[in-house]
């Protein structure tokens, strides 16, 4: 049986950071991964060039069922951190909006780093790698190669590679989302193994999907704009977002859909402002005391998509008699009736696209388990969680990635 220092658990964001950084300390570290490459995730993200990190990062910006939790790791390790290590490596990226940061060419550049940070400090990888047990050490402790004198092996793995032990073994295996690029529930299943509780877990910055209705078939409403995008404020549970939404086959998208389905659960109300930066009544008013004869539909053109004007004005019967007069004959009431189908419009979802395409798991290991400044599970000594795996979530917009960094980096210095 061999020794290894440390045991890292999947070679994700996570994991990557946290066996370089924890190799940079001198301590042997085995990454064990069952795809067939590491990172798979981050190369996908971001449209291929990864939006790694934001520029303004804080607690606010992460959903947990103790939202201290993060406190501690994000002073610890900050996006100013990343973006010095970034910066040794000479990696070329610009900001989009809100802060986000991403490669100018590709993904596979922050992955670059990560590997050479990890082949530097001499990580070994070994990916096509299945863990089948888990144990703490018994009477087999000191069987194993190349054990120093003053540690005690904690934990045996048995996998597909052998037998192996070692001193920490940390958890960065991530969520349930996107399963085709290997997602499992290995992380949860360790976590409850050691006794620690695991949050209720969904899919989330996840698109919503939605089903026809008698009294408004919203489907197929959402179907016949598939592909209209349009600047949008999005509010549910007293949050909102002010993104772009985009119409799908399924429903409805885009950046400010997948930020409000952080905190939207079945059922509840989502409120749609489709012109968030002008007043529709002001318009309306304004065409009155000018005495604009042009349609409604064309007037409204010159703020939203024609597309999109045309089939919500055809899709709302209620609107028909409005449609058929001039603008000019609005009453206060009309007026009223559209401010409130364009500014305050109001679905319930059916429910959202799942694991499938959800950027990340709400939801995971109970954090009053683990340590939040160790990331080590509180009643197992050398076992740690890092990442996704945790019951802490961040918003869209390279929120995740930090967390990722800062939790990794910050466990990596106890292990």
């Amino acid at each position: 049986m061999q020794y290894v220092d440390c045991i890292v658990m999947g070679g994700g964001a996570a994991g990557l950071m946290c066996a370089a950084s924890a190799a940079k300390r001198g301590k042997s570290v085995w990454i064990l991964d069952h795809a067939n490459k590491v990172g798979k995730k981050i190369l996908m993200s971001g449209g291929g060039r990864c939006n790694f990190t934001n520029y303004f990062i804080e607690p606010e910006n992460f959903l947990s069922t103790n939202p201290h939790f993060c406190i501690s790791a994000l002073s610890r390790y900050t996006q100013y951190d990343f973006l010095e290590l970034v910066g040794k490596y000479d990696l070329a990226y610009h900001e989009k909006t809100l802060g986000q940061l991403f490669c100018d060419n590709k993904a596979k550049d922050i992955l670059h780093i990560l590997l050479s940070e990890c082949d530097t400090s001499g990580v070994v990888i070994h990916t096509q790698c299945h863990i089948e047990t888990l144990d703490s050490c018994g009477s087999q402790e000191k069987n194993s190669e190349n054990v120093p004198d003053d540690v005690k092996p904690r934990f045996i793995l048995q996998t597909s590679l052998g037998e192996v032990a070692c001193h920490s073994v940390v958890v960065a295996t991530g969520g349930l989302s996107i399963p085709t690029m290997g997602a499992t529930g290995l992380g949860y299943d360790v976590a409850k193994q050691f006794g620690l509780r695991v949050k209720p877990r969904y899919a989330s910055l996840v698109p919503f999907t939605f089903k026809d209705h008698q009294h408004m078939p919203l489907l197929s409403m959402m179907q016949s704009l598939a592909g209209v995008a349009l600047p949008v404020s999005v509010s549910c549970q007293n949050q909102s977002f002010s993104e772009a939404l985009l119409f799908t086959h399924k429903g409805l998208s885009g950046p400010a859909i997948l930020q409000i389905s952080n905190y939207w659960n079945t059922g509840d109300t989502v409120t749609i402002d489709f012109l968030p930066h002008e007043s529709l009544e002001l318009i309306l008013q304004k065409c009155q005391q000018e005495n604009d004869r042009s349609e409604l539909k064309n007037i409204l053109s010159r703020y939203m998509p024609k597309r999109f004007v045309n089939v919500w004005l055809e899709s709302h019967p209620s609107l028909q008699a409005l449609t058929e007069k001039s603008v000019a004959q609005y009453s206060k009431a009309d007026i009223q009736q559209l401010v409130v189908l364009f500014h305050a419009w109001e679905c319930v979802p059916a429910g959202t696209e799942g694991y499938k395409t959800a950027e990340v798991t709400k939801g995971g290991v109970d954090t009053d388990d683990v340590s939040s400044k160790t990331f080590e599970a509180k009643k197992t000594p050398g076992l740690f969680f890092v990442g996704e795996v945790l019951d802490v979530t961040g918003w869209l917009g390279g929120y995740n990635f930090q967390w990722a960094w800062a939790s990794g980096y910050c466990a990596a210095q106890y292990v």
